[in-house]
């Protein structure tokens, strides 16, 4: 997952730092490393239905309060 990002004519360096930045972020490439920096234990099953349970009535509101 190489970034690259070329300078431009007339484009200063603070400018290209912050286009790769912006690539940087957009790619998400920082979140998904922070995320596999540790180890997490998987869910048990009560818990992993309970959060699916969460998400489907979240969605469900989410899905109602668009019309209105």
């Amino acid at each position: 997952m190489a970034i690259t990002v070329y300078r431009n004519t007339k484009e200063s360096p603070e400018r290209l730092i912050g286009r790769f930045n912006k690539k940087v972020q957009q790619s998400r490439v920082i979140v998904t490393l922070k995320s596999k920096r540790y180890r997490s234990k998987p869910l048990s099953e009560t818990k992993a239905r309970s959060a699916a349970l969460m998400r489907t009535k979240y969605r469900k509101m989410k899905e109602k309060s668009k019309f209105y």
